[in-house]
């Protein structure tokens, strides 16, 4: 009886130590691997593009200037009344 005793005592050791060590392997592991996906992960996208808030003043420019040209045109009588609509409808549409 002294021997069965001792022998579960062995095995009981022995089972623990192997529990405690594979539960510091596994530990050490996900530690590990969470580190290495911290790393490589993406950084977050912005769900939307922002969208600019005014157009440049130099577009603004050029697009009264063109429309100045466009009155100068119909008043010398190069274009009619429905063409300076048809081109200030395009030029304030674009």
């Amino acid at each position: 009886m002294p021997g069965l005793l001792r022998g579960v005592a062995r095995t009981a050791i022995v089972a623990g130590t192997a529990t405690a060590v594979s539960n510091r392997v596994s530990r050490r592991q996900q530690g590990r691997w969470a580190a290495q996906q911290e790393y490589q992960a993406p950084e977050p996208q912005p769900a939307y593009a922002a969208e600019p808030t005014a157009p440049p003043a130099a577009d603004m420019t050029s697009k009264i200037e063109q429309l100045k040209q466009l009155a100068e045109l119909k008043a010398q009588g190069v274009l009619t009344e429905a063409e300076f609509a048809d081109q200030k409808g395009r030029l304030l549409g674009s």
